[in-house]
């Protein structure tokens, strides 16, 4: 009997886990999976009962979705989003990790915990306060160029809307990517800056020659969960859209799949359009992780 209850503990411990991921995600995922083969068949007006009924679709929806441009054009300034935000975003994060792992920096816990607290915003609230402060009517920093003669850029319009939403990712999301940089950096041996510095390498080296190369795993990390981040890009452009008319309700693949699911009620192609963005995200998180395995890590993957 106790023997028994030794190899059935593993189990209980894992349980809790194991009911809350497939009560959660897999769930969820299959009868999204389910909905985007199926379709509403209206008959006559669609006014009596039974005028409406849900039957098999096939692959129509997903032909759809692919074909829907739309869907293609809000991928295209998704890209354009994040190759703007990540290099920013990432290099901000190595260059304040660096910083901060350096001997002569002063105020090391205050300046941490500054660089990080935007990230401990709430999504929904940082774009607000950003979108507040894009206005030229509520913005004082508008104010202040308007006092003295000048007009600032126009951030919710055009090209500039790539800045603003760029800008509110970066702010938040700079801290968290640099505390896992500088906690790859702390765990460094301080014997190999020794020895650097007997061998009359300077600071700027002792970064470039040592630390960068020995926290390429960890940027490899935080370009993958960027990555990810980017491709799912919902919160911003959604709470920013009420300020202004430049970000249209397809402005995202996201932002499509609501308008489909809620606006217009047809949560049959949002679904086909949901599980073609996961795939895709999917695919390129893997193609990612397969390439950062082989030169990275050295992986042979013949």
């Amino acid at each position: 009997m106790a023997a028994r209850r030794v190899r059935s503990a593993p189990y209980l411990f894992i349980a809790p886990a194991v009911i809350a991921f497939t009560l959660l995600l897999a769930v969820p995922i299959g009868y999204a999976v389910y909905l985007s083969f199926r379709e509403v068949h209206i008959t006559g007006l669609g006014l009596g009962p039974g005028a409406r009924s849900e039957r098999w679709a096939g692959l129509a929806n997903y032909t759809s979705a692919l074909g829907d441009h739309e869907l293609l054009a809000g991928a295209g300034r998704v890209l354009v989003y994040g190759g703007l935000l990540v290099p920013v975003m990432l290099g901000l994060a190595l260059l304040f990790a660096l910083l901060l792992d350096a001997d002569r920096t002063r105020l090391r816990a205050f300046s941490r915990i500054a660089i990080f607290l935007p990230y401990a915003i709430p999504g929904v609230v940082a774009t607000l306060l950003w979108g507040f402060l894009y206005l030229p009517t509520t913005s004082p920093g508008y104010y202040v160029l308007h006092q003295l003669g000048m007009s600032g850029p126009q951030l919710l319009q055009g090209n500039g809307m790539y800045v603003a939403l760029a800008n509110i990712a970066i702010w938040g999301g700079t801290g968290f990517n640099m505390i896992v940089i500088y906690t790859s950096l702390r765990s460094i041996p301080a014997e190999l800056y020794e020895a650097a510095r007997l061998d009359g390498a300077s600071e700027l080296q002792i970064a470039l020659r040592i630390k960068i190369p020995m926290v390429l795993p960890s940027l490899v990390l935080t370009f993958f969960f960027s990555l990810i981040a980017t491709l799912q890009v919902f919160a911003e452009p959604m709470n920013l859209k009420p300020l202004t008319n430049g970000i249209s309700s397809t402005w995202s693949p996201l932002m499509k799949v609501y308008r489909d699911a809620f606006t217009r009620g047809d949560i049959y192609s949002a679904s086909a359009t949901s599980v073609v963005i996961a795939f895709v995200t999917l695919a390129v998180s893997f193609g990612f992780l397969k390439l950062a395995g082989r030169r990275a890590y050295g992986e042979d993957n013949s």
